[in-house]
């Protein structure tokens, strides 16, 4: 089982009170959070090894350390001793970096993204228990990406952190989550990954510079929205939209018009609702290829990919 690490609150230091808040994120190696859990919890269960990809907070996640976590990820995969990946993350960002791994991985084996809420250093820190739960879930063997935490096992599609402080702070919604880590047991509810069907992506796609990625950007409609904001994002250049539309995918008619004079110029529109649960429902015999069954982060990855591959395919 090979271990990634990335930073995040797992990592975390803070006062010497124990306090939850207040700590700075990634200050701790990989190789040292897992020290413990291989000494104490797994007790030589499992043959470990460690690779620190990345040490930052996941506020500030960007796409060349996407790519160096994706890059990893495929390298030890595809060694036929390795099982499982298990990756430590910082909250924040961890459904998006989730849903990317899914979409450009699409993984025969195990790749399992855990964190924490509390940093090392707090009197109550649950990073110890996830990092064990991870290395459990992956060793389960059921392919796809996963997130472990709070110990409850989600997959990457409907996964949301929910909560700004509390230990149980990500969300499947109405899917609930598709396992629960017991007294270091598995107990699957999906055994098999619910993620909808993905395009396969040529991996010279995703693994292009990073400053050549297209630029995506969410646009919120709200009470008093105004056209302005999507006129001055085409006007800067652009390349795609996410709107993250109210109830069922409704957007204001002040940027309708703009959404409008942007597919013209070229910029494709995607639609989702900002519920945080459920997705947007057509109308009987309805069909609109631009609505979104993600998140709106989500979303947004996606439709990145999308646009990279078809750069790709043009001649």
């Amino acid at each position: 089982m090979v271990i990634l690490g990335t930073g995040g609150t797992i990592a975390g230091q803070g006062q010497a009170n124990g306090a939850s808040v207040g700590y700075k994120a990634g200050q701790i190696g990989v190789a040292q959070l897992l020290q413990p859990i291989a000494d104490h919890c797994l007790q030589g269960q499992f043959e470990l090894e460690a690779e620190q990809v990345a040490q930052l907070d996941s506020k500030d996640m960007d796409i060349a350390t996407w790519q160096q976590l994706a890059k990893a990820c495929s390298q030890w995969l595809e060694q036929a001793d390795v099982a499982g990946v298990v990756i430590t993350h910082g909250t924040d960002t961890l459904e998006e970096t989730a849903w990317f791994l899914q979409c450009v991985l699409q993984p025969s084996k195990p790749v399992v993204l855990t964190c924490a809420m509390r940093p090392a250093t707090a009197l109550s820190a649950d990073g110890p228990a996830n990092l064990r739960d991870a290395v459990v879930c992956a060793a389960d063997g059921v392919a796809g990406v996963w997130v472990a935490a709070a110990g409850e096992v989600h997959g990457a599609q409907w996964l949301r952190k929910v909560h700004p402080y509390r230990v149980h702070a990500f969300s499947s919604g109405a899917q609930g989550p598709a396992a629960w880590v017991e007294e270091g047991q598995v107990r699957w509810v999906q055994r098999a990954s619910t993620t909808q069907a993905l395009p396969e992506l040529a991996t010279a796609a995703w693994a292009r510079d990073a400053q050549q990625w297209p630029w995506v950007e969410l646009v919120t409609s709200t009470a008093a929205a105004r056209a302005a904001a999507v006129d001055a994002l085409v006007t800067a250049g652009v390349q795609g939209l996410v709107v993250v539309g109210t109830g069922n995918g409704s957007i204001h008619q002040a940027l309708l018009q703009a959404l409008h004079r942007a597919m013209l110029q070229g910029v494709p529109v995607w639609r989702t609702t900002r519920c945080e649960q459920g997705q947007i429902v057509l109308a009987e015999g309805e069909q609109d290829a631009a609505v979104s069954p993600l998140s709106p982060v989500k979303a947004r990855i996606s439709l990145m990919l999308a646009l990279l591959q078809k750069s790709m395919d043009q001649p």
